[in-house]
């Protein structure tokens, strides 16, 4: 007996369903508006871009809206990759990454641990001193005498030791760990784990995701931190990146010409290799965001699920 074949439903296809014209006309303007955010949004870079492979004296002669290179040119590229500052400021913010980003991560799992755990003595007042110091800070002047103090002028770890952990961090690191079932600690401990072999061995792998986003937080304040080095580092040689960018930009290039031959040039570059340094210091960042975007909704948000 063969069955008959039934006409599709509405109810069970609702791509049947006639769409009305102002939902129409909604979908459109929706797109438009998203097409012309996403032009905003992109086009400061896309300027970057093509003015640092300009050509110097056609950039200039073209002033306001950038279509594409004007007199495409690496020059600018050539001299920053070799100029003894950038190089040194990427070695040293490379120094300050690989020193800082553990130190954070542990005091990070370390103090969220301790907002996240139960039963625990004097936790409220503890908990209060730690919110404190995340509102209230002492200021400028009484950081600059503690470093100055703590014999840490002019050393790369005044950069990495004030800004060890972030307490909103560790607030989103508590949250992970609430969101884990109570039952995982209780079976650790019943089979004789302390609270370090909990903490590394079960919770850690479990709030990775939470992990990368932190990770993600730290790596990038650290990159683009300028001001402590500002005030702690006496010598141009132990600049991060973003410090050798600021000369560059803001500072009429003063630092970046100190080290500069004769032959080097640099004023038939003096514009793009503004822009030439700006591309060398972003790309980096800008190709870590891929990596851990898969990461990132779920750490951000998993405080929108249990807070």
């Amino acid at each position: 007996m063969q069955k008959t074949a039934q006409a599709p439903s509405l109810h069970n296809n609702p791509t049947l369903i006639k769409r009305t014209r102002g939902e129409r006309t909604f979908d459109v303007l929706n797109i438009v508006f998203m097409v012309a955010l996403c032009l905003i949004t992109m086009y400061p870079m896309y300027f970057v871009i093509c003015a640092a492979f300009s050509s110097n004296i056609e950039l200039l002669m073209h002033p306001g809206f950038l279509p594409w290179p004007m007199g495409f040119n690496v020059g600018a590229f050539r001299l920053a990759l070799k100029h003894p500052l950038l190089l040194s400021g990427y070695k040293n913010i490379m120094i300050i990454l690989g020193v800082s980003l553990p130190i954070n991560i542990l005091l990070t799992l370390l103090c969220g641990y301790f907002l996240a755990a139960k039963d625990v003595l004097f936790k409220k007042p503890i908990l209060a001193l730690i919110m404190f110091t995340m509102f209230f800070n002492a200021g400028m002047i009484p950081n600059y005498l503690n470093i100055n103090t703590l014999g840490l002028l002019n050393s790369m770890w005044s950069l990495i030791l004030p800004g060890a952990m972030s307490v909103y961090n560790s607030i989103i690191c508590k949250t992970a760990m609430e969101g884990l079932p109570d039952s995982l600690h209780e079976s650790a401990k019943l089979d004789g784990a302390n609270d370090l072999v909990i903490l590394f061995r079960i919770v850690l792998p479990l709030i990775m995701p939470t992990v990368a986003v932190l990770l993600l937080y730290y790596g990038v304040g650290h990159w683009n931190a300028w001001f402590n080095a500002t005030l702690y580092i006496r010598e141009d040689k132990k600049l991060p990146i973003q410090n050798i960018l600021r000369a560059v930009l803001i500072q009429n290039s003063s630092i970046f010409n100190s080290a500069v031959t004769e032959n080097d040039r640099i004023n038939d570059f003096a514009e793009t290799i503004k822009y030439s340094a700006i591309v060398i210091t972003t790309v980096p960042v800008l190709a870590i965001y891929p990596f851990l975007q898969k990461y990132f909704v779920k750490g951000v948000l998993i405080g929108a699920v249990k807070g």
